[in-house]
């Protein structure tokens, strides 16, 4: 079923937090005598990034921020810009991912990885705080509370998805990594987190860190993360696309509808605003996807006349 409401997870039935159980009044918190006592399994929570934690791409929200520093020109801009503007539209479907991914190796052939780093963290505050969903980030505190880790599992690059993860909290990270000679990138994918990958990912985390698979949760918006789903026991459809939805529905998995980006700090007060020059960035991020929509509607208005 459909729901803006976040479920209270901390409770629900088979998923105590680690160190209880669920026990009748009478019976003892105490192991019998004779008996040895076992820990209770460790949980967690993988998350999906994109369109689950953020409102938009993490691998193209950086996109004015790598021109800035020198690494695109302005056409690269304006087709991450106008991917950005597809991606929100309707999602991505396998073949949308596999041409994302060719262009991304692509594009960042012969990158600084030390200046994409820097670029990553000076602006991660402006571009990435303001779009997290509120939804996310308390369900994030839920199972957190709950005594489960929080991992994140992105498709996009580690170097962008391990900053956001530690602006988060989350005990770990999973995400492609680039391949990396002499400092710089190769072009070669080394690792991509995507589909079966994530899933297979999650089963050898499970397998170092003790996590119970079965008593785990996982959240995705995506169809192509359907095995990632399925190697839980507790998985959600975020903002589903249209084939996440039917297969959620009919395997009554809960629909949760994320639609209120906060800005992180005003949660936690820890976290300083950005300054002028970031927010300087945004706005010219947020003109630029503009002026993608634009292009897109000139050229649509062109095909059909």
């Amino acid at each position: 079923m459909d729901t803006t409401e976040n479920a209270d997870i901390a409770d629900q039935g088979g998923n105590t937090p680690p160190g209880t159980a669920n026990r009748s009044s009478s019976e003892s918190t105490e192991p019998s005598a004779g008996r040895r006592a076992y820990p209770a399994p460790r949980t967690a929570a993988f998350f999906d990034l994109d369109k689950t934690i953020i409102a938009k791409s993490s691998a193209l929200a950086f996109s004015r921020p790598f021109y800035q520093g020198g690494l695109i020109n302005r056409r690269a801009v304006l087709k991450s810009a106008y991917a950005q503007f597809m991606f929100l539209l309707g999602g991505a479907d396998h073949d949308q991912m596999e041409k994302l991914r060719a262009y991304l190796s692509t594009l960042t052939k012969g990158w600084n990885v030390q200046q994409v780093r820097e670029i990553v963290a000076e602006t991660l505050h402006g571009l990435i705080d303001p779009i997290i969903y509120d939804e996310a980030a308390s369900l994030i505190e839920q199972h957190h509370a709950a005594g489960r880790d929080v991992v994140i599992v992105s498709s996009s690059g580690s170097e962008v998805v391990e900053p956001i993860g530690a602006l988060l909290g989350a005990d770990h990270v999973i995400a492609t990594r680039l391949k990396v000679e002499d400092g710089r990138y190769t072009g070669e994918i080394e690792y991509y987190a995507y589909a079966e990958n994530k899933a297979s990912a999650i089963r050898e985390l499970a397998a170092v860190e003790g996590y119970d698979l079965p008593n785990c949760y996982a959240y995705s918006d995506s169809s192509t993360d359907l095995p990632m789903l399925e190697a839980v026991g507790h998985p959600s459809a975020v903002n589903p696309d249209r084939a996440l939805r039917k297969e959620a529905l009919s395997r009554e998995w809960p629909v949760l509808v994320f639609s209120r980006p906060v800005e992180l700090h005003r949660r936690l007060p820890e976290f300083h605003a950005p300054s002028r020059s970031v927010v300087a960035t945004v706005a010219l991020g947020t003109a630029l996807l503009t002026v993608g929509v634009l292009w897109y509607a000139s050229r649509r208005r062109r095909s059909q006349a």
